[in-house]
């Protein structure tokens, strides 16, 4: 697929250039960094320095890929062999730092992506992590809790080597849940007869972080109250819509319903519920108990026949001030896009990785919604868990509301620091701009004080 960015710095238009000569297969990959490229180009024409010592070349390229097979039986005694790996993007601030994911979907193209997304995000929560990913084409959905540990225990058996406490720190992500942490957490701790903090998402007898759970979603509305209040304004009698209904989408309909506003919409793959009366407490808590059993969204409206369900559709034609695309990628096009901006939505947040094209994006701010990246908008489970890793080091462990706290500062300080980037080198609450510069600017950094490496 081309891509129409408009990349006005010579140097980041000649890496641009090459990239996507190099990936032209890569769609995801090529999308999220022709974008950044894109954004950072008022700062690198201030920096020469930048082309000096090849840092964008060094940026776009993972340090490391590792690739291999996961054999493993089922409950019939039947082999199978998935594909798993590590993207190790970039470690100048930190140790490598991303989740691992779980799903059919999974391919290098993803990995290196969200890999590649993860460095920023990182870098703006200030907080000294690097950025990677993982993860592997096995899909968990209908598989018995003794399948899934035999495929996480075989996952890990090659996946220890390469990380570390002080190397590599995986995480969850889609797919992978507290059980998959857990027993690769439990294969890891076997093999190297340590018990240290080298997965983070861990269950809360083990080293797990309170609000772990909530974080992303909770992070995602803290973020968008920011915004809202920069704009002279607020949750309150806000009407959203989410997509959606697992973690993320369950902890922002609870934290918008707390700052006072109005959920109307969740989502799975099968289409969306609209509940004009709003996801209160209750209902999101039916929501909630449905989704463990692994049940679809239509169960919502069995219990609630007042809502709609509306198959096969995406909840962005529906009226309402404020949008959270929160299921994964490639959620919004232009016409979802049009479709939100002809309803009168002021704000869209990412609270999944890249969910809305680079197209869409440019359409939404073109028509003055304020939007948040993923990569900020989203940081806060990825905050928390490095909180996990400060607990885990310190061997103690914060109270929730210790680390609810700790969760707003830092979504407030990434979107002041965002905020203020946009004003500095491109224009007034533009978060994508704000946000790819300032989370450059620090790595960048880094990347040129420890040399050509």
């Amino acid at each position: 697929m081309a891509f129409n960015f408009t990349i006005k710095n010579a140097y980041c238009k000649r890496v641009w250039d090459e990239l996507s000569a190099r990936y032209a297969d890569q769609e995801h990959f090529l999308q999220a960094a022709g974008l950044v490229l894109e954004t950072i180009s008022p700062v690198v024409d201030t920096m020469p320095e930048l082309e000096n010592t090849a840092v964008l070349e060094r940026f776009v390229e993972p340090e490391r890929v590792i690739m291999f097979r996961v054999p493993w039986t089922d409950d019939q005694g039947k082999p199978h062999v998935n594909r798993g790996f590590r993207v190790q993007f970039n470690s100048a601030i930190g140790p490598y730092k991303g989740g691992l994911r779980f799903s059919p979907e999974v391919n290098l193209d993803v990995l290196k992506f969200l890999g590649f997304e993860q460095v920023l995000k990182n870098s703006l929560t200030t907080l000294p992590m690097g950025g990677g990913k993982g993860g592997s084409d096995f899909d968990p959905h209908g598989k018995s809790d003794a399948e899934v540990m035999r495929f996480c225990q075989s996952f890990m058996t090659e996946l220890y080597r390469h990380i570390g406490a002080d190397t590599d720190v995986p995480a969850g992500d889609k797919g992978v849940g507290g059980r998959e942490v857990a027993f690769m957490f439990g294969q890891y701790k076997r093999i190297v007869n340590n018990f240290t903090g080298v997965l983070t998402g861990k269950g809360l007898d083990f080293g797990g972080s309170l609000i772990r759970p909530e974080a992303t979603g909770y992070g995602l509305i803290y973020f968008a109250d920011c915004m809202l209040k920069a704009a002279g304004t607020d949750f309150k009698g806000k009407v959203c819509s989410i997509s959606g209904d697992g973690n993320v989408a369950q902890y922002a309909c609870q934290k918008i319903q707390q700052l006072g506003g109005k959920v109307v919409t969740l989502s799975d793959s099968t289409g969306y519920i609209l509940d004009e009366d709003g996801i209160d407490e209750e209902k999101l808590a039916y929501v909630m108990e449905f989704r463990a059993a692994h049940k679809k969204i239509d169960e919502y409206v069995k219990k609630y026949p007042k809502a709609k369900f509306f198959k096969g559709e995406k909840p962005w034609g529906v009226k309402v001030d404020c949008a959270f695309p929160c299921a994964t990628q490639d959620e919004i096009y232009v016409p979802d896009a049009e479709k939100l901006i002809a309803n009168g939505c002021k704000l869209v947040a990412e609270g999944a990785n890249m969910p809305t094209r680079a197209d869409a994006i440019e359409l939404l701010q073109s028509k003055g919604v304020l939007f948040a990246p993923g990569k900020a908008s989203n940081a806060g489970g990825v905050a928390v868990s490095g909180l996990e890793m400060s607990q885990n080091s310190e061997r103690l462990s914060w109270t929730r509301e210790e680390v609810d706290a700790k969760l707003k500062q830092i979504m407030t300080n990434i979107h002041d620091n965002a905020y203020a980037t946009a004003e500095k080198f491109a224009t007034k609450a533009d978060y994508v701009s704000g946000a790819n510069i300032y989370g450059f600017l620090k790595v960048a950094r880094a990347m040129m004080a420890q040399g050509l490496v």
